[in-house]
């Protein structure tokens, strides 16, 4: 059974925007920080936003005032709304907790920015 089930990705332009969302398995998603990670082809996967249980926020460089992080603690579910959307931002998207340990990885979403 799949921990951790993200979906919302797509094809957009350049300046478009696009809403992610995972769905999370168990109960420990209330007590626990959860974060969206990305890879790029040929790079290493990293954490673009983080949203801690009391629904503090933080966000990679590259992303800061562009993205948005926010959790459901009743529905079990963490939502990335990503605007101004650049070509790099193109990459497999994925969510799961911040610490270990860590669920399975998902299968993760594709967002492809691109003219």
């Amino acid at each position: 059974q799949a921990q951790v089930v993200e979906s919302g990705g797509g094809l957009v332009q350049p300046g478009g925007s696009l809403r992610l969302s995972c769905a999370v398995s168990g109960r420990v998603f209330r007590n626990r920080d959860m974060g969206w990670y990305r890879q790029a082809p040929g790079k290493e996967r990293e954490l673009v936003a983080g949203i801690t249980t009391g629904g503090g926020t933080n966000y990679a460089d590259s992303v800061k005032g562009r993205f948005t992080i926010s959790r459901d603690n009743v529905k079990n579910t963490v939502t990335l709304q990503m605007n101004s959307l650049k070509p790099e931002d193109t990459a497999v998207y994925y969510c799961n907790f911040v610490h270990f340990p860590q669920y399975q990885w998902g299968q993760g979403t594709q967002v492809t920015v691109s003219s």
